[in-house]
């Protein structure tokens, strides 16, 4: 496979094929990410993805799954995507789910029937970024996106039947506005329903502008305490729209993985025993490992 650059795909996707189909992402604006700061966004040739995709049936002799990477993919055009996915379908007629990375600005702008005819062709889902439902603080990060376009976006996918995963960062307000932060997001949540919710801790990246303004004091990080007591809110108040909880992210205090409401009570009572007892709470700073 002719990968460039550094390849990233959601821990979830650790046993899926890797298509690159894009190289870097079209707003690569966000002040906490770093995953494309070094591409310039481009489309590769349709040619150079097929190859790639006749090479790894030659390889495999299974594929039950398939992501396509890099950035916001749904971007493309949507003849272009529907090329891609019909060669996929074609090449590895057992492969049972095709995602991507996307935008919610990317499925806003899709049309319903733009992205039914994804849907149908075999796009089974899309991991998509809301980081958080505070407008503040999307503006803070330079998300390019507001809670009203997060909404619009998600009834498009729905309305096409695209599975939707939506990642959120706790501890993305700060110690400041950790409050707002997850009330916010929490509520944004209700109103979208996503299939799959995935919520981590925030990693600062070395030689992001977020990591620029935690040394000028600019950003004062959450503590671990606030970040667990962001969690509880969170599990505490969203309104019981059935979604899959992916709270096992290698950065998170707790590994947390079920469905929703189903495992609430028991999210809830581990998370509270940590308020309680578990060791970090006692720190200033969550410490994790950068991507």
């Amino acid at each position: 496979m002719d990968y460039k650059g550094k390849i990233y795909r959601p821990w979830m996707e650790a046993n899926s094929l890797l298509i690159q189909t894009t190289l870097g992402c079209t707003h690569n604006k966000c002040t906490f990410c770093d995953m494309f700061r070094e591409k310039r966004f481009q489309i590769r040739k349709i040619e150079d993805i097929f190859k790639d995709i006749d090479q790894a049936r030659q390889i495999y002799p299974q594929i039950k799954s398939i992501f396509l990477i890099d950035g916001n993919v749904l971007v493309l055009k949507t003849d272009f995507l529907l090329q891609i996915i019909e060669k996929i379908t074609s090449t590895f007629p057992e492969c049972s789910k095709i995602s991507l990375y996307a935008g919610l600005n990317d499925l806003r702008r899709k049309s319903v029937e733009a992205l039914t005819q994804l849907r149908q062709a075999g796009l089974s889902k899309a991991y998509v970024g809301l980081e958080s439902g505070d407008p503040v603080i999307l503006k803070r990060i330079q998300k390019g996106l507001t809670p009203e376009q997060a909404v619009a976006g998600m009834a498009n996918a729905k309305a096409a039947g695209i599975d939707i995963l939506v990642s959120i960062i706790f501890g993305i307000g700060g110690r400041n506005r950790s409050g707002e932060h997850i009330v916010e997001t929490t509520r944004l949540l209700n109103l979208m329903a996503p299939e799959e919710l995935a919520p981590m801790a925030l990693t600062v990246q070395p030689g992001t502008e977020l990591a620029d303004q935690i040394a000028t004091g600019d950003f004062i990080q959450a503590s671990p305490l606030q970040i667990l007591e962001e969690e509880t809110y969170l599990l505490e108040n969203l309104n019981g729209f059935p979604t899959f909880y992916w709270g096992d992210h290698g950065n998170n205090i707790l590994s947390l993985k079920g469905r929703l409401p189903e495992s609430r009570e028991l999210f809830l009572k581990r998370v509270r025993q940590a308020i309680e007892t578990h060791p970090v709470t006692k720190k200033t700073v969550l410490l994790t490992t950068p991507w």
